[in-house]
């Protein structure tokens, strides 16, 4: 009996525990691999595989997980897969868990990562993942360290196929740092480039300033970036220094994301800072070509359409290095092909989708325009681009003591642009214009306005199709020197010799009105006054095939009734005009006549707004007009009144 109640006791008691060995004896932490895998898949919204699964229990445990693959979306090629890990090691206090119900995560080692990050043409991309859960904010990690991570970049789109390296690396008795090194290509161009940054963990605290410092060269372009942010996680008290330089800034384009036009070699520095959730380019001066440049930059890149707002200034520019804005080869005015063309308008598309990309406010003076055959003295311009549409209201231009100033609106519709702008002439020093030529010190002032509203996608086109008017007036100057500098010496000798003006002739006043149909401009009324002659022109500039049709005549201002000289025919294109001479006309009542050509450009004198000294050189024409034929009653506009 005793026996037998020995025997039951050690079934009661040996089985459990022979149990317990047995188990001891064959757990495998792999049994709950299937279990983990499908919780990290669902955080993570990516199927997760795990190959085996180790713990080493006590007070820290430490748990292992080898060959951790995370695989690609659905409708990638499973191989390579995103990302996989050859052994992910985590050490977790489970005492502080257990009773005080606080994860802390002393260590998390992620040993020899390799990444495929890649990107469709389409623009989907393998790494955008579904994040559902993870760990909460009560979660403290303590270290984190990333052994030999490899990472390989594959963007079509930017034309980006580079390595990145991944690692960190220890310091003793500091936090380990960040080390991050690229090679390959990027948008085209070699890439080559190494970040030194803190702690990854230290990225979350705010009472330590993270450091950074980056040095970066895509193709010609360097980018040197030296400083710290306070708050990193949430873009906030920056103190980074910024360093651009580089032979072309339209090569930024693939850095910042956004278009620049070409430009001459430049070099800028600045202080890079974040606030209100903006990236901010602060208080940056620097050079492009021969021009100096600063100011400040704001980029919103959380807006639904990036915006940008921008305050420069360059107290002295060169225009030629903004060639790039208007489509012209930065360091010249025109293009090699508009060089060589037989045209006088530039045919280069204006590509208007391209202002699609975001917002533009942009305010930008230069105190002095620099330029040995540059007649402009300074500039100011407004502009924004609002939604693909341009406005600049205005750009001005000083000359001498007057001024140029333009208003613009640009709006795209599918290939082209539609244009309405407006320009004034307000006593525009002609001295200060000519002065450009080095042959010419006379003096006189222009002054006008215009108006065009038109459409295309070149400057030629938008020639051609233009509907307008410009009314336009000078006072005092040299014909001889007008005349053939704005014509070429070879054409204004031979157009002055065949209009019988003498050389360094003065000019009294010049008014004309001009009317912009369908690109053609025809002449509502053109009289220059010498004081010796009058002359008189009419006809039409086709500036749709460029070509003149028109007819010039010179009447001395003593002249007779009997008779007015012949009229002077110049046709051609505008780039290379030719005189022919007219037939001999005979017109009786030659009096009437010329008073005729008077009258229209009288009417429009008022509209010009000429200087308090400009406008009593034109009274010449109403003392001749008066003089000519008395009783005729001319009006007297208000503006050249005496008094005025």
């Amino acid at each position: 009996m005793n026996r037998r109640r020995t025997l039951k006791w050690l079934g009661w008691v040996g089985v459990p525990i022979a149990a317990i060995v047995a188990v001891i004896l064959l757990w495998n932490w792999d049994w709950f691999v299937p279990m983990v895998a499908s919780r990290a898949s669902a955080d993570i919204g990516r199927p997760v595989t795990i190959g085996h699964l180790h713990v080493r229990l006590g007070r820290m445990t430490t748990i292992a997980a080898d060959d951790v693959v995370i695989a690609n979306p659905p409708g990638w090629p499973t191989d390579p897969p995103l990302a996989r890990v050859q052994r992910l090691v985590v050490q977790v206090n489970l005492w502080q868990y257990l009773f005080h119900r606080q994860l802390i995560v002393p260590l998390v080692e992620i040993d020899r990562p390799l990444m495929q990050v890649a990107q469709a043409p389409n623009g989907q991309a393998n790494w955008q993942l579904n994040v559902q859960g993870g760990a909460g904010g009560g979660t403290q990690i303590g270290d984190l360290r990333i052994v030999d991570g490899q990472a390989h970049v594959l963007m079509p789109r930017l034309r980006a196929n580079f390595e990145v390296g991944i690692a960190t690396r220890e310091q003793p008795g500091r936090d380990p740092q960040l080390m991050v090194q690229a090679r390959g290509t990027y948008a085209g161009q070699p890439i080559n480039g190494e970040m030194i940054g803190g702690a990854i963990l230290a990225l979350r605290d705010t009472k330590q300033p993270w450091p950074v410092e980056m040095h970066l060269a895509n193709g010609p372009t360097r980018v040197d970036l030296v400083g710290s942010v306070q708050d990193p996680l949430a873009l906030a008290g920056a103190n980074l220094r910024l360093r651009l330089m580089g032979p072309d800034m339209g090569l930024l384009e693939p850095l910042t994301g956004i278009p620049i036009p070409k430009t001459p070699p430049f070099e800028v520095t600045g202080r890079l800072d974040f606030a209100n959730h903006h990236i901010l380019f602060n208080d940056f001066a620097g050079r492009v070509g021969s021009s100096d440049l600063e100011g400040s930059i704001a980029v919103d890149p959380g807006h639904p359409r990036q915006v940008i707002i921008a305050q420069l200034h360059s107290r002295s520019v060169d225009l030629a290095d903004l060639g790039g804005f208007i489509g012209a080869r930065p360091g010249s005015g025109t293009t090699p092909a508009e060089a060589a063309s037989p045209g006088l308008f530039p045919t280069k598309p204006i590509h208007a989708p391209e202002l699609n990309w975001g917002d533009v406010h942009l305010r930008y003076e230069a105190t002095r325009i620099q330029g040995r055959s540059m007649p402009l003295d300074n500039l100011r311009v407004a502009l924004d681009i609002v939604n693909g549409a341009i406005d600049l209201h205005p750009i001005t231009f000083g000359v001498g003591t007057g001024r140029i100033t333009a208003s613009v609106q640009l709006v795209p519709t599918g290939r082209e642009l539609r244009v309405n702008g407006e320009i004034d002439f307000q006593s525009v020093d002609v001295a200060r214009l000519m002065a450009a030529t080095h042959l010419f010190h006379g003096a006189g002032s222009i002054s006008g306005s215009g108006k065009i509203v038109t459409v295309g996608n070149s400057v030629a086109e938008m020639a051609a199709n233009g509907n307008g008017q410009v009314a336009i007036g000078m006072a005092g100057g040299d014909l001889s020197a007008i005349l053939v500098d704005l014509s070429g010496l070879e054409f204004g000798n031979a157009l002055m010799s065949a209009l019988g003006v003498p050389k360094q002739t003065k000019v009294e006043c010049m008014v004309g009105d001009f009317g912009l149909e369908h690109g053609v401009m025809r002449t509502r009324a053109l009289v220059l006054d010498t004081g010796e002659a009058l002359i008189t022109g009419t006809g039409a500039v086709n500036l749709g095939n460029e070509t003149l049709d028109l007819q010039l005549r010179t009447v001395p201002q003593n002249f007779t009734i009997g008779s007015l000289a012949g009229p002077l025919n110049i046709s051609g294109t505008m780039k290379h005009p030719r005189i022919l001479p007219g037939a001999q006309t005979i017109v009786r009542g030659g009096l009437a006549a010329a008073l005729g050509v008077l009258f229209a450009p009288l009417a429009v004198l008022p509209t010009i707004q000429f200087g308090a000294h400009d406008h009593q050189s034109c009274d010449r024409l109403l003392t001749s007009a008066r003089s000519a034929a008395p009783g005729t009653e001319l009006p007297v506009p208000k503006k050249l009144q005496s008094g005025r």
